[in-house]
């Protein structure tokens, strides 16, 4: 309050020409005991009371006096915006309230007493009405222990009027109260049960001091027998948390909570150790933010719940690499509204690994089935043949490459052995223990290969296998594959073959995960992939990737020396497969000798097996050969070792000698026998083959 709210405005002022007798009679006019002076601009110079006047009359003094003789100059003033309450420590009597210098107002004991008295009247409304509107109840004792204040909460619960109490002993109308012991110990009792009317409080007990002097208490009790209650219930929801965080935590299956905004709200241990990611780094994030920048799941199944608003199972990578079954599921509030969603997750790693590995197994089992089919009985023979020194080199680099990982390109005329080389690389290397699959290329309809080299997913294409199939890759996964006849691989599928190179890795055909492949690529054709690449029909990138290490299988024409141990092999294994005795006339190894051999060693193969099957003797001779092979003439050397053209004698004579000794050797093989025929000395012969580097010893199986 303000003492602009309580001063009398418009006050009666005096002048310092005013005498005392004038300014009596103000004062009987006005009813008023003093009144402020002020000059001939109107500010306050001083004030006048009736004790000035008294005095002046009481010691006969002039009524004619003026009153700026006996006024008083040294004035306490007041201000309109001062607040009441700072009277009170100002000791006066009356109070002019100035306002730059002008005096707006008048404040008196009688105005004083009058503000005091309606604030403390305000304040005791007050203080009742906070009382009242208090929940709990209020209890005030005085220091002979007699009510002096009953609130209205205690009203209403004891069922009493505060008028018929006040003045009575508490001991008769609570008498559990305890505000007794209080009073007498004066010692604060917070925090005590009581009950009242079966009702549980919590009773908080005062003692009140004024000037060090206990006069009363005051208890102020909060009911809490619903606290209690809903402490039992909260006691009972905490222990159901606690077992559901139990449950949660001991689940094998990562689980997952969200929001319906999709905000991590809780994931268990589980999920943790799928991802690598603590809880606290999950918790509080968006999981398509979780998604995009942290990358802890390949794909949201949260996302996906949200979006399509009903369960969703997907397949997931994790941060980790672990691959897990994720399985999202909405939970709905009564609006209709998505308010969780809640994801399982099961680590399905090593089951995935069990599956490929037993689509391996199952493709292998097939592939290996077709081939023991073709094989039919070679299976358990010697295939490679080895009885020249180019052969021998070439074997010798074929062993060393077999020990490196890098990609082969093995190249030659059909016929030659490719494939059997390839199987060299692969049985000699470490991967000896692992899957050799080959693939010919070319006998593979185009529209199918796609899909038998990478494999597909269910529903890929209509006729798909339900389940997926695995590609020849993903069966050759540890081991080696054989791509014969690389050349006729369709333009479109180069890029595939060359990311699979690179990338080390494949997509099932349908199928949009990438899957890791351990696999040697060994090439195989007998056409010029330069001319093809310079032709625009294979991929030059694709060339150099698989041209690492390029094996050139030389035709037999090359290396006729092979010819005869090639036909024994062929012999003895035909004769066991259809269950004959047959041999071959010495010659025929002279004919098999001069004749070129466009097939190769598989025609060489296919020859033998015709003899074995169509002749029906047990001695095979040379007129039982075809006539493209029996009739066959080589330009440089004639059966009776002819000559054509003019060329110095000594060399005619060297290259005649030459065809002599290397043709006895290739019908007699012994250095005596061939020293026998020749009529020479056997030292003459091991001299001469050294001079032409003829092999003196018999050609073996290597």
């Amino acid at each position: 309050m303000k003492l602009s709210d309580i001063m009398s405005t418009e006050p009666v002022t005096l002048t310092l020409a005013h005498t005392i007798r004038e300014a009596s009679r103000i004062f009987l006019d006005h009813e008023i005991d003093g009144a402020p002076v002020i000059d001939e601009h109107g500010r306050m110079v001083g004030l006048l009371t009736k004790s000035h006047l008294y005095r002046v009359l009481a010691g006969d003094g002039d009524p004619n006096t003026t009153v700026d003789q006996i006024m008083a100059t040294s004035v306490i003033t007041g201000h309109p915006d001062e607040q009441v309450r700072d009277l009170i420590k100002r000791s006066v009597g009356r109070l002019p309230v100035v306002d730059q210098d002008k005096v707006v107002g008048m404040i008196t004991r009688s105005d004083l007493a009058y503000a005091y008295f309606n604030s403390f009247m305000y304040l005791s409304n007050e203080l009742q009405t906070i009382l009242d509107s208090t929940h709990n109840l209020i209890i005030a004792i005085d220091k002979n222990a007699r009510i002096t204040l009953l609130n209205r909460a205690a009203e209403k619960f004891l069922d009493i009027k505060s008028v018929d109490v006040i003045g009575q002993e508490i001991m008769q109308v609570i008498p559990n109260s305890g505000l007794v012991e209080t009073l007498v110990t004066g010692c604060p009792r917070p925090a005590q049960k009581i009950m009242l009317k079966n009702s549980l409080f919590i009773s908080n007990r005062t003692p009140i001091l004024e000037d060090g002097e206990i006069i009363g208490a005051v208890a102020v009790l909060q009911d809490i027998s619903e606290l209690e209650n809903i402490s039992r219930e909260l006691e009972n929801v905490k222990e159901l948390n606690r077992e559901m965080d139990a449950i949660i935590e001991s689940s094998y299956d990562g689980l997952y909570l969200t929001n319906g905004e999709g905000i991590t709200l809780r994931v268990n241990e589980a999920f943790e150790k799928l991802t690598g990611v603590p809880a606290s780094e999950m918790v509080g994030h968006n999981v398509e933010d979780l998604v995009r920048e942290r990358g802890i799941v390949s794909e949201s199944v949260s996302a996906l719940v949200l979006k399509e608003r009903k369960p969703v199972t997907i397949i997931q990578r994790t941060l980790a690499g672990r691959t897990a079954l994720t399985t999202g599921t909405p939970v709905f509030d009564r609006k209709g509204r998505i308010f969780r969603v809640v994801s399982n997750v099961r680590d399905i790693t090593e089951l995935m690994q069990l599956k490929q590995q037993l689509e391996q197994a199952q493709g292998l089992s097939k592939h290996y089935e077709s081939e023991l089919r073709a094989l039919q009985m070679q299976y358990d023979t010697e295939k490679l043949i080895v009885g020249s020194r180019i052969m021998k080199e070439l074997l010798d680099k074929v062993i060393r490459i077999a020990q490196v990982k890098s990609t082969v390109l093995i190249t030659g005329e059909s016929g030659t052995g490719k494939e059997l080389i390839a199987e060299t690389i692969h049985i000699n290397s470490p991967r000896r223990n692992g899957p050799f699959i080959k693939i010919n290329c070319g006998a593979i309809a185009k529209n199918l290969l796609e899909s038998e080299l990478f494999g597909y997913d269910p529903g890929a294409f209509t006729g798909a296998k339900k389940g997926g199939r695995a590609g020849y890759f993903e069966l050759a996964n540890g081991g080696t594959i054989l791509l014969d006849e690389i050349s006729e691989l369709p333009f479109s599928l180069q890029a595939n073959l060359l990311r699979v190179i690179q990338n080390k890795e494949i997509i099932r055909v349908g199928g949009e995960k990438t899957i890791p492949i351990d696999v040697r690529i060994i090439a195989a054709t007998n056409r010029d992939i330069k001319q093809l690449v310079a032709d625009k029909q294979f991929r030059e990138d694709l060339y150099y990737r698989l041209n690492v290490v390029p094996v050139e299988v030389p035709p037999l024409r090359a290396r006729k020396e092979e010819i005869p141990l090639l036909a024994a092999h062929f012999i003895k294994l035909f004769n066991k497969k259809y269950d004959m005795k047959k041999e071959l006339f010495p010659d025929v190894i002279d004919i098999l000798m001069n004749y070129d051999w466009p097939g190769n060693v598989r025609e060489l193969e296919n020859v033998i097996e015709r003899l074995i099957v169509t002749i029906p003797r047990d001695v095979l001779t040379g007129e039982d050969l075809p006539n493209n092979i029996k009739n066959f003439m080589r330009k440089d050397v004639h059966p009776q070792i002819s000559i054509e053209g003019i060329l110095p004698l000594k060399e005619a004579v060297e290259f005649v000698e030459k065809e002599i000794i290397s043709h006895a050797y290739r019908r007699y093989r012994a250095t005596r026998e061939v020293a026998r025929h020749l009529g020479i000395d056997p030292s003459t012969v091991l001299r001469k083959a050294a001079k032409y580097g003829i092999t003196a010893e018999p050609a073996h199986n290597d």
